[in-house]
């Protein structure tokens, strides 16, 4: 069942039917971290409340920009984004959840809220919806390793043994996948360092094209899961842009694209549209303005230095990737014979998939409120 079709008798019947005990309200606080409320389930009334009328909470502890005098908001569940909570030892359904206000209205300053909002005036001036795809790249702090060790700023795509934590990427993923998630693939990154007798190995997670918001809670959840799966193994994870000069820096870059009535604006099958360039103008002409909000901390700029596959200049190109916005082969233009070459068993084939192509923009990094990043996006596209 799609998740865009599931309703409250569905979860209450999932729920009942899987023995499930807990129910957690989760919702992104202001530090962009999620908050949990945890419900044990006492009946079906209670539940049935619970997931109409959400809790009240304390919003001048979530938000900065809310007063502790008139503080009290609404967390609503949405119901589309539930999933079972993979770390949980008693059975437990997590629903992410909106803001409201004491009118039960949208909390219009939430960035949830603000990212909804840009959405809607993108689709009313241009009819087209705005989907999006981030890259999460992190470091895995742990004790040094020292068998089969790989040289500075040589573990891209490494394998094991000489990549190390793969079991942190794998589980990652599949606990994403199993969320909802639409997860493109993993991999090893080009970081790997050793100071001081600790080992920093950088990986990466890349999703696939998906709506803009959801885009962005995906990448909260990614966080949230990265977290608890280094926990689990005693070691840290980290997000920062940049934790050591001279070695690579972590980018949490973003893969855009526009639709209309389902068909991607950006690409023509043979190179890109009047459109996409219109994008990548608009991205960088308010390349200023997105950095507010992708690259929140002293660190972001010690990031976008030379020579580190970061962008040093507010510019586009093709397959580059040290512009700010990036075209990146997207299989316009390309016929079978790349996969008849590679499989002479296969017979020709009539209809391949349809390209993916996009538009990347490489200046976000961990420190991005990822809401309001993605607002930005859609108002300059």
């Amino acid at each position: 069942q799609p998740a865009k079709e599931i309703t409250k008798a569905d979860i209450i019947g999932y729920i009942e039917d899987n023995g499930i005990r807990m129910l957690n309200l989760r919702y992104i606080g202001g530090d962009g971290r999620l908050k949990t409320l945890n419900f044990a389930i006492q009946s079906k009334a209670h539940l049935d409340r619970v997931l109409t009328l959400g809790e009240r909470v304390d919003g001048s502890s979530l938000f900065v920009f809310v007063e502790a005098t008139s503080s009290d908001l609404y967390v609503v569940p949405r119901l589309a984004t539930s999933f079972l909570n993979p770390f949980s030892h008693i059975p437990t359904l997590d629903i992410l959840c909106g803001f409201y206000d004491v009118d039960g209205k949208p909390l219009a300053s939430a960035p949830q809220e603000i990212l909804r909002k840009a959405q809607r005036a993108l689709k009313e001036e241009t009819g087209c919806e705005l989907q999006a795809l981030g890259e999460l790249e992190y470091y895995l702090f742990s004790d040094e390793d020292d068998l089969f060790p790989v040289e500075p700023q040589r573990g891209y795509h490494e394998s094991g043994p000489f990549s190390k934590w793969d079991s942190v990427r794998t589980e990652t993923l599949l606990h994403l996948v199993s969320m909802g998630c639409s997860v493109k693939y993993a991999h090893a990154e080009v970081g790997n360092f050793v100071s001081d007798g600790r080992q920093m190995v950088q990986q990466e997670i890349e999703f696939l094209p998906v709506d803009a918001l959801d885009a962005a809670d995906q990448m909260v959840l990614a966080k949230w899961v990265l977290r608890e799966v280094a926990h689990s193994y005693g070691i840290h994870v980290s997000f920062s842009p940049k934790i050591a000069v001279g070695q690579a820096g972590s980018g949490m870059h973003f893969h855009t694209r526009l639709l209309k009535d389902g068909v991607n604006q950006f690409s023509t099958g043979s190179g890109l549209t009047e459109t996409a360039l219109k994008v990548i103008g608009g991205y960088l002409s308010h390349a200023a303005s997105l950095t507010a909000f992708g690259n929140t901390v002293p660190t972001s700029f010690l990031r976008l230095v030379p020579h580190q596959e970061a962008p040093t200049a507010i510019c586009w190109g093709d397959r580059n990737r040290s512009v700010l916005v990036r075209v990146p082969l997207g299989w316009q233009n390309i016929d079978d014979s790349m996969f008849r070459d590679a499989n002479p068993a296969e017979p020709a084939i009539d209809e391949l998939p349809s390209d993916s192509q996009t538009v990347e923009l490489r200046s976000p990094d961990g420190s991005a409120a990822v809401h309001l990043l993605l607002a930005g996006i859609a108002v300059a596209a």
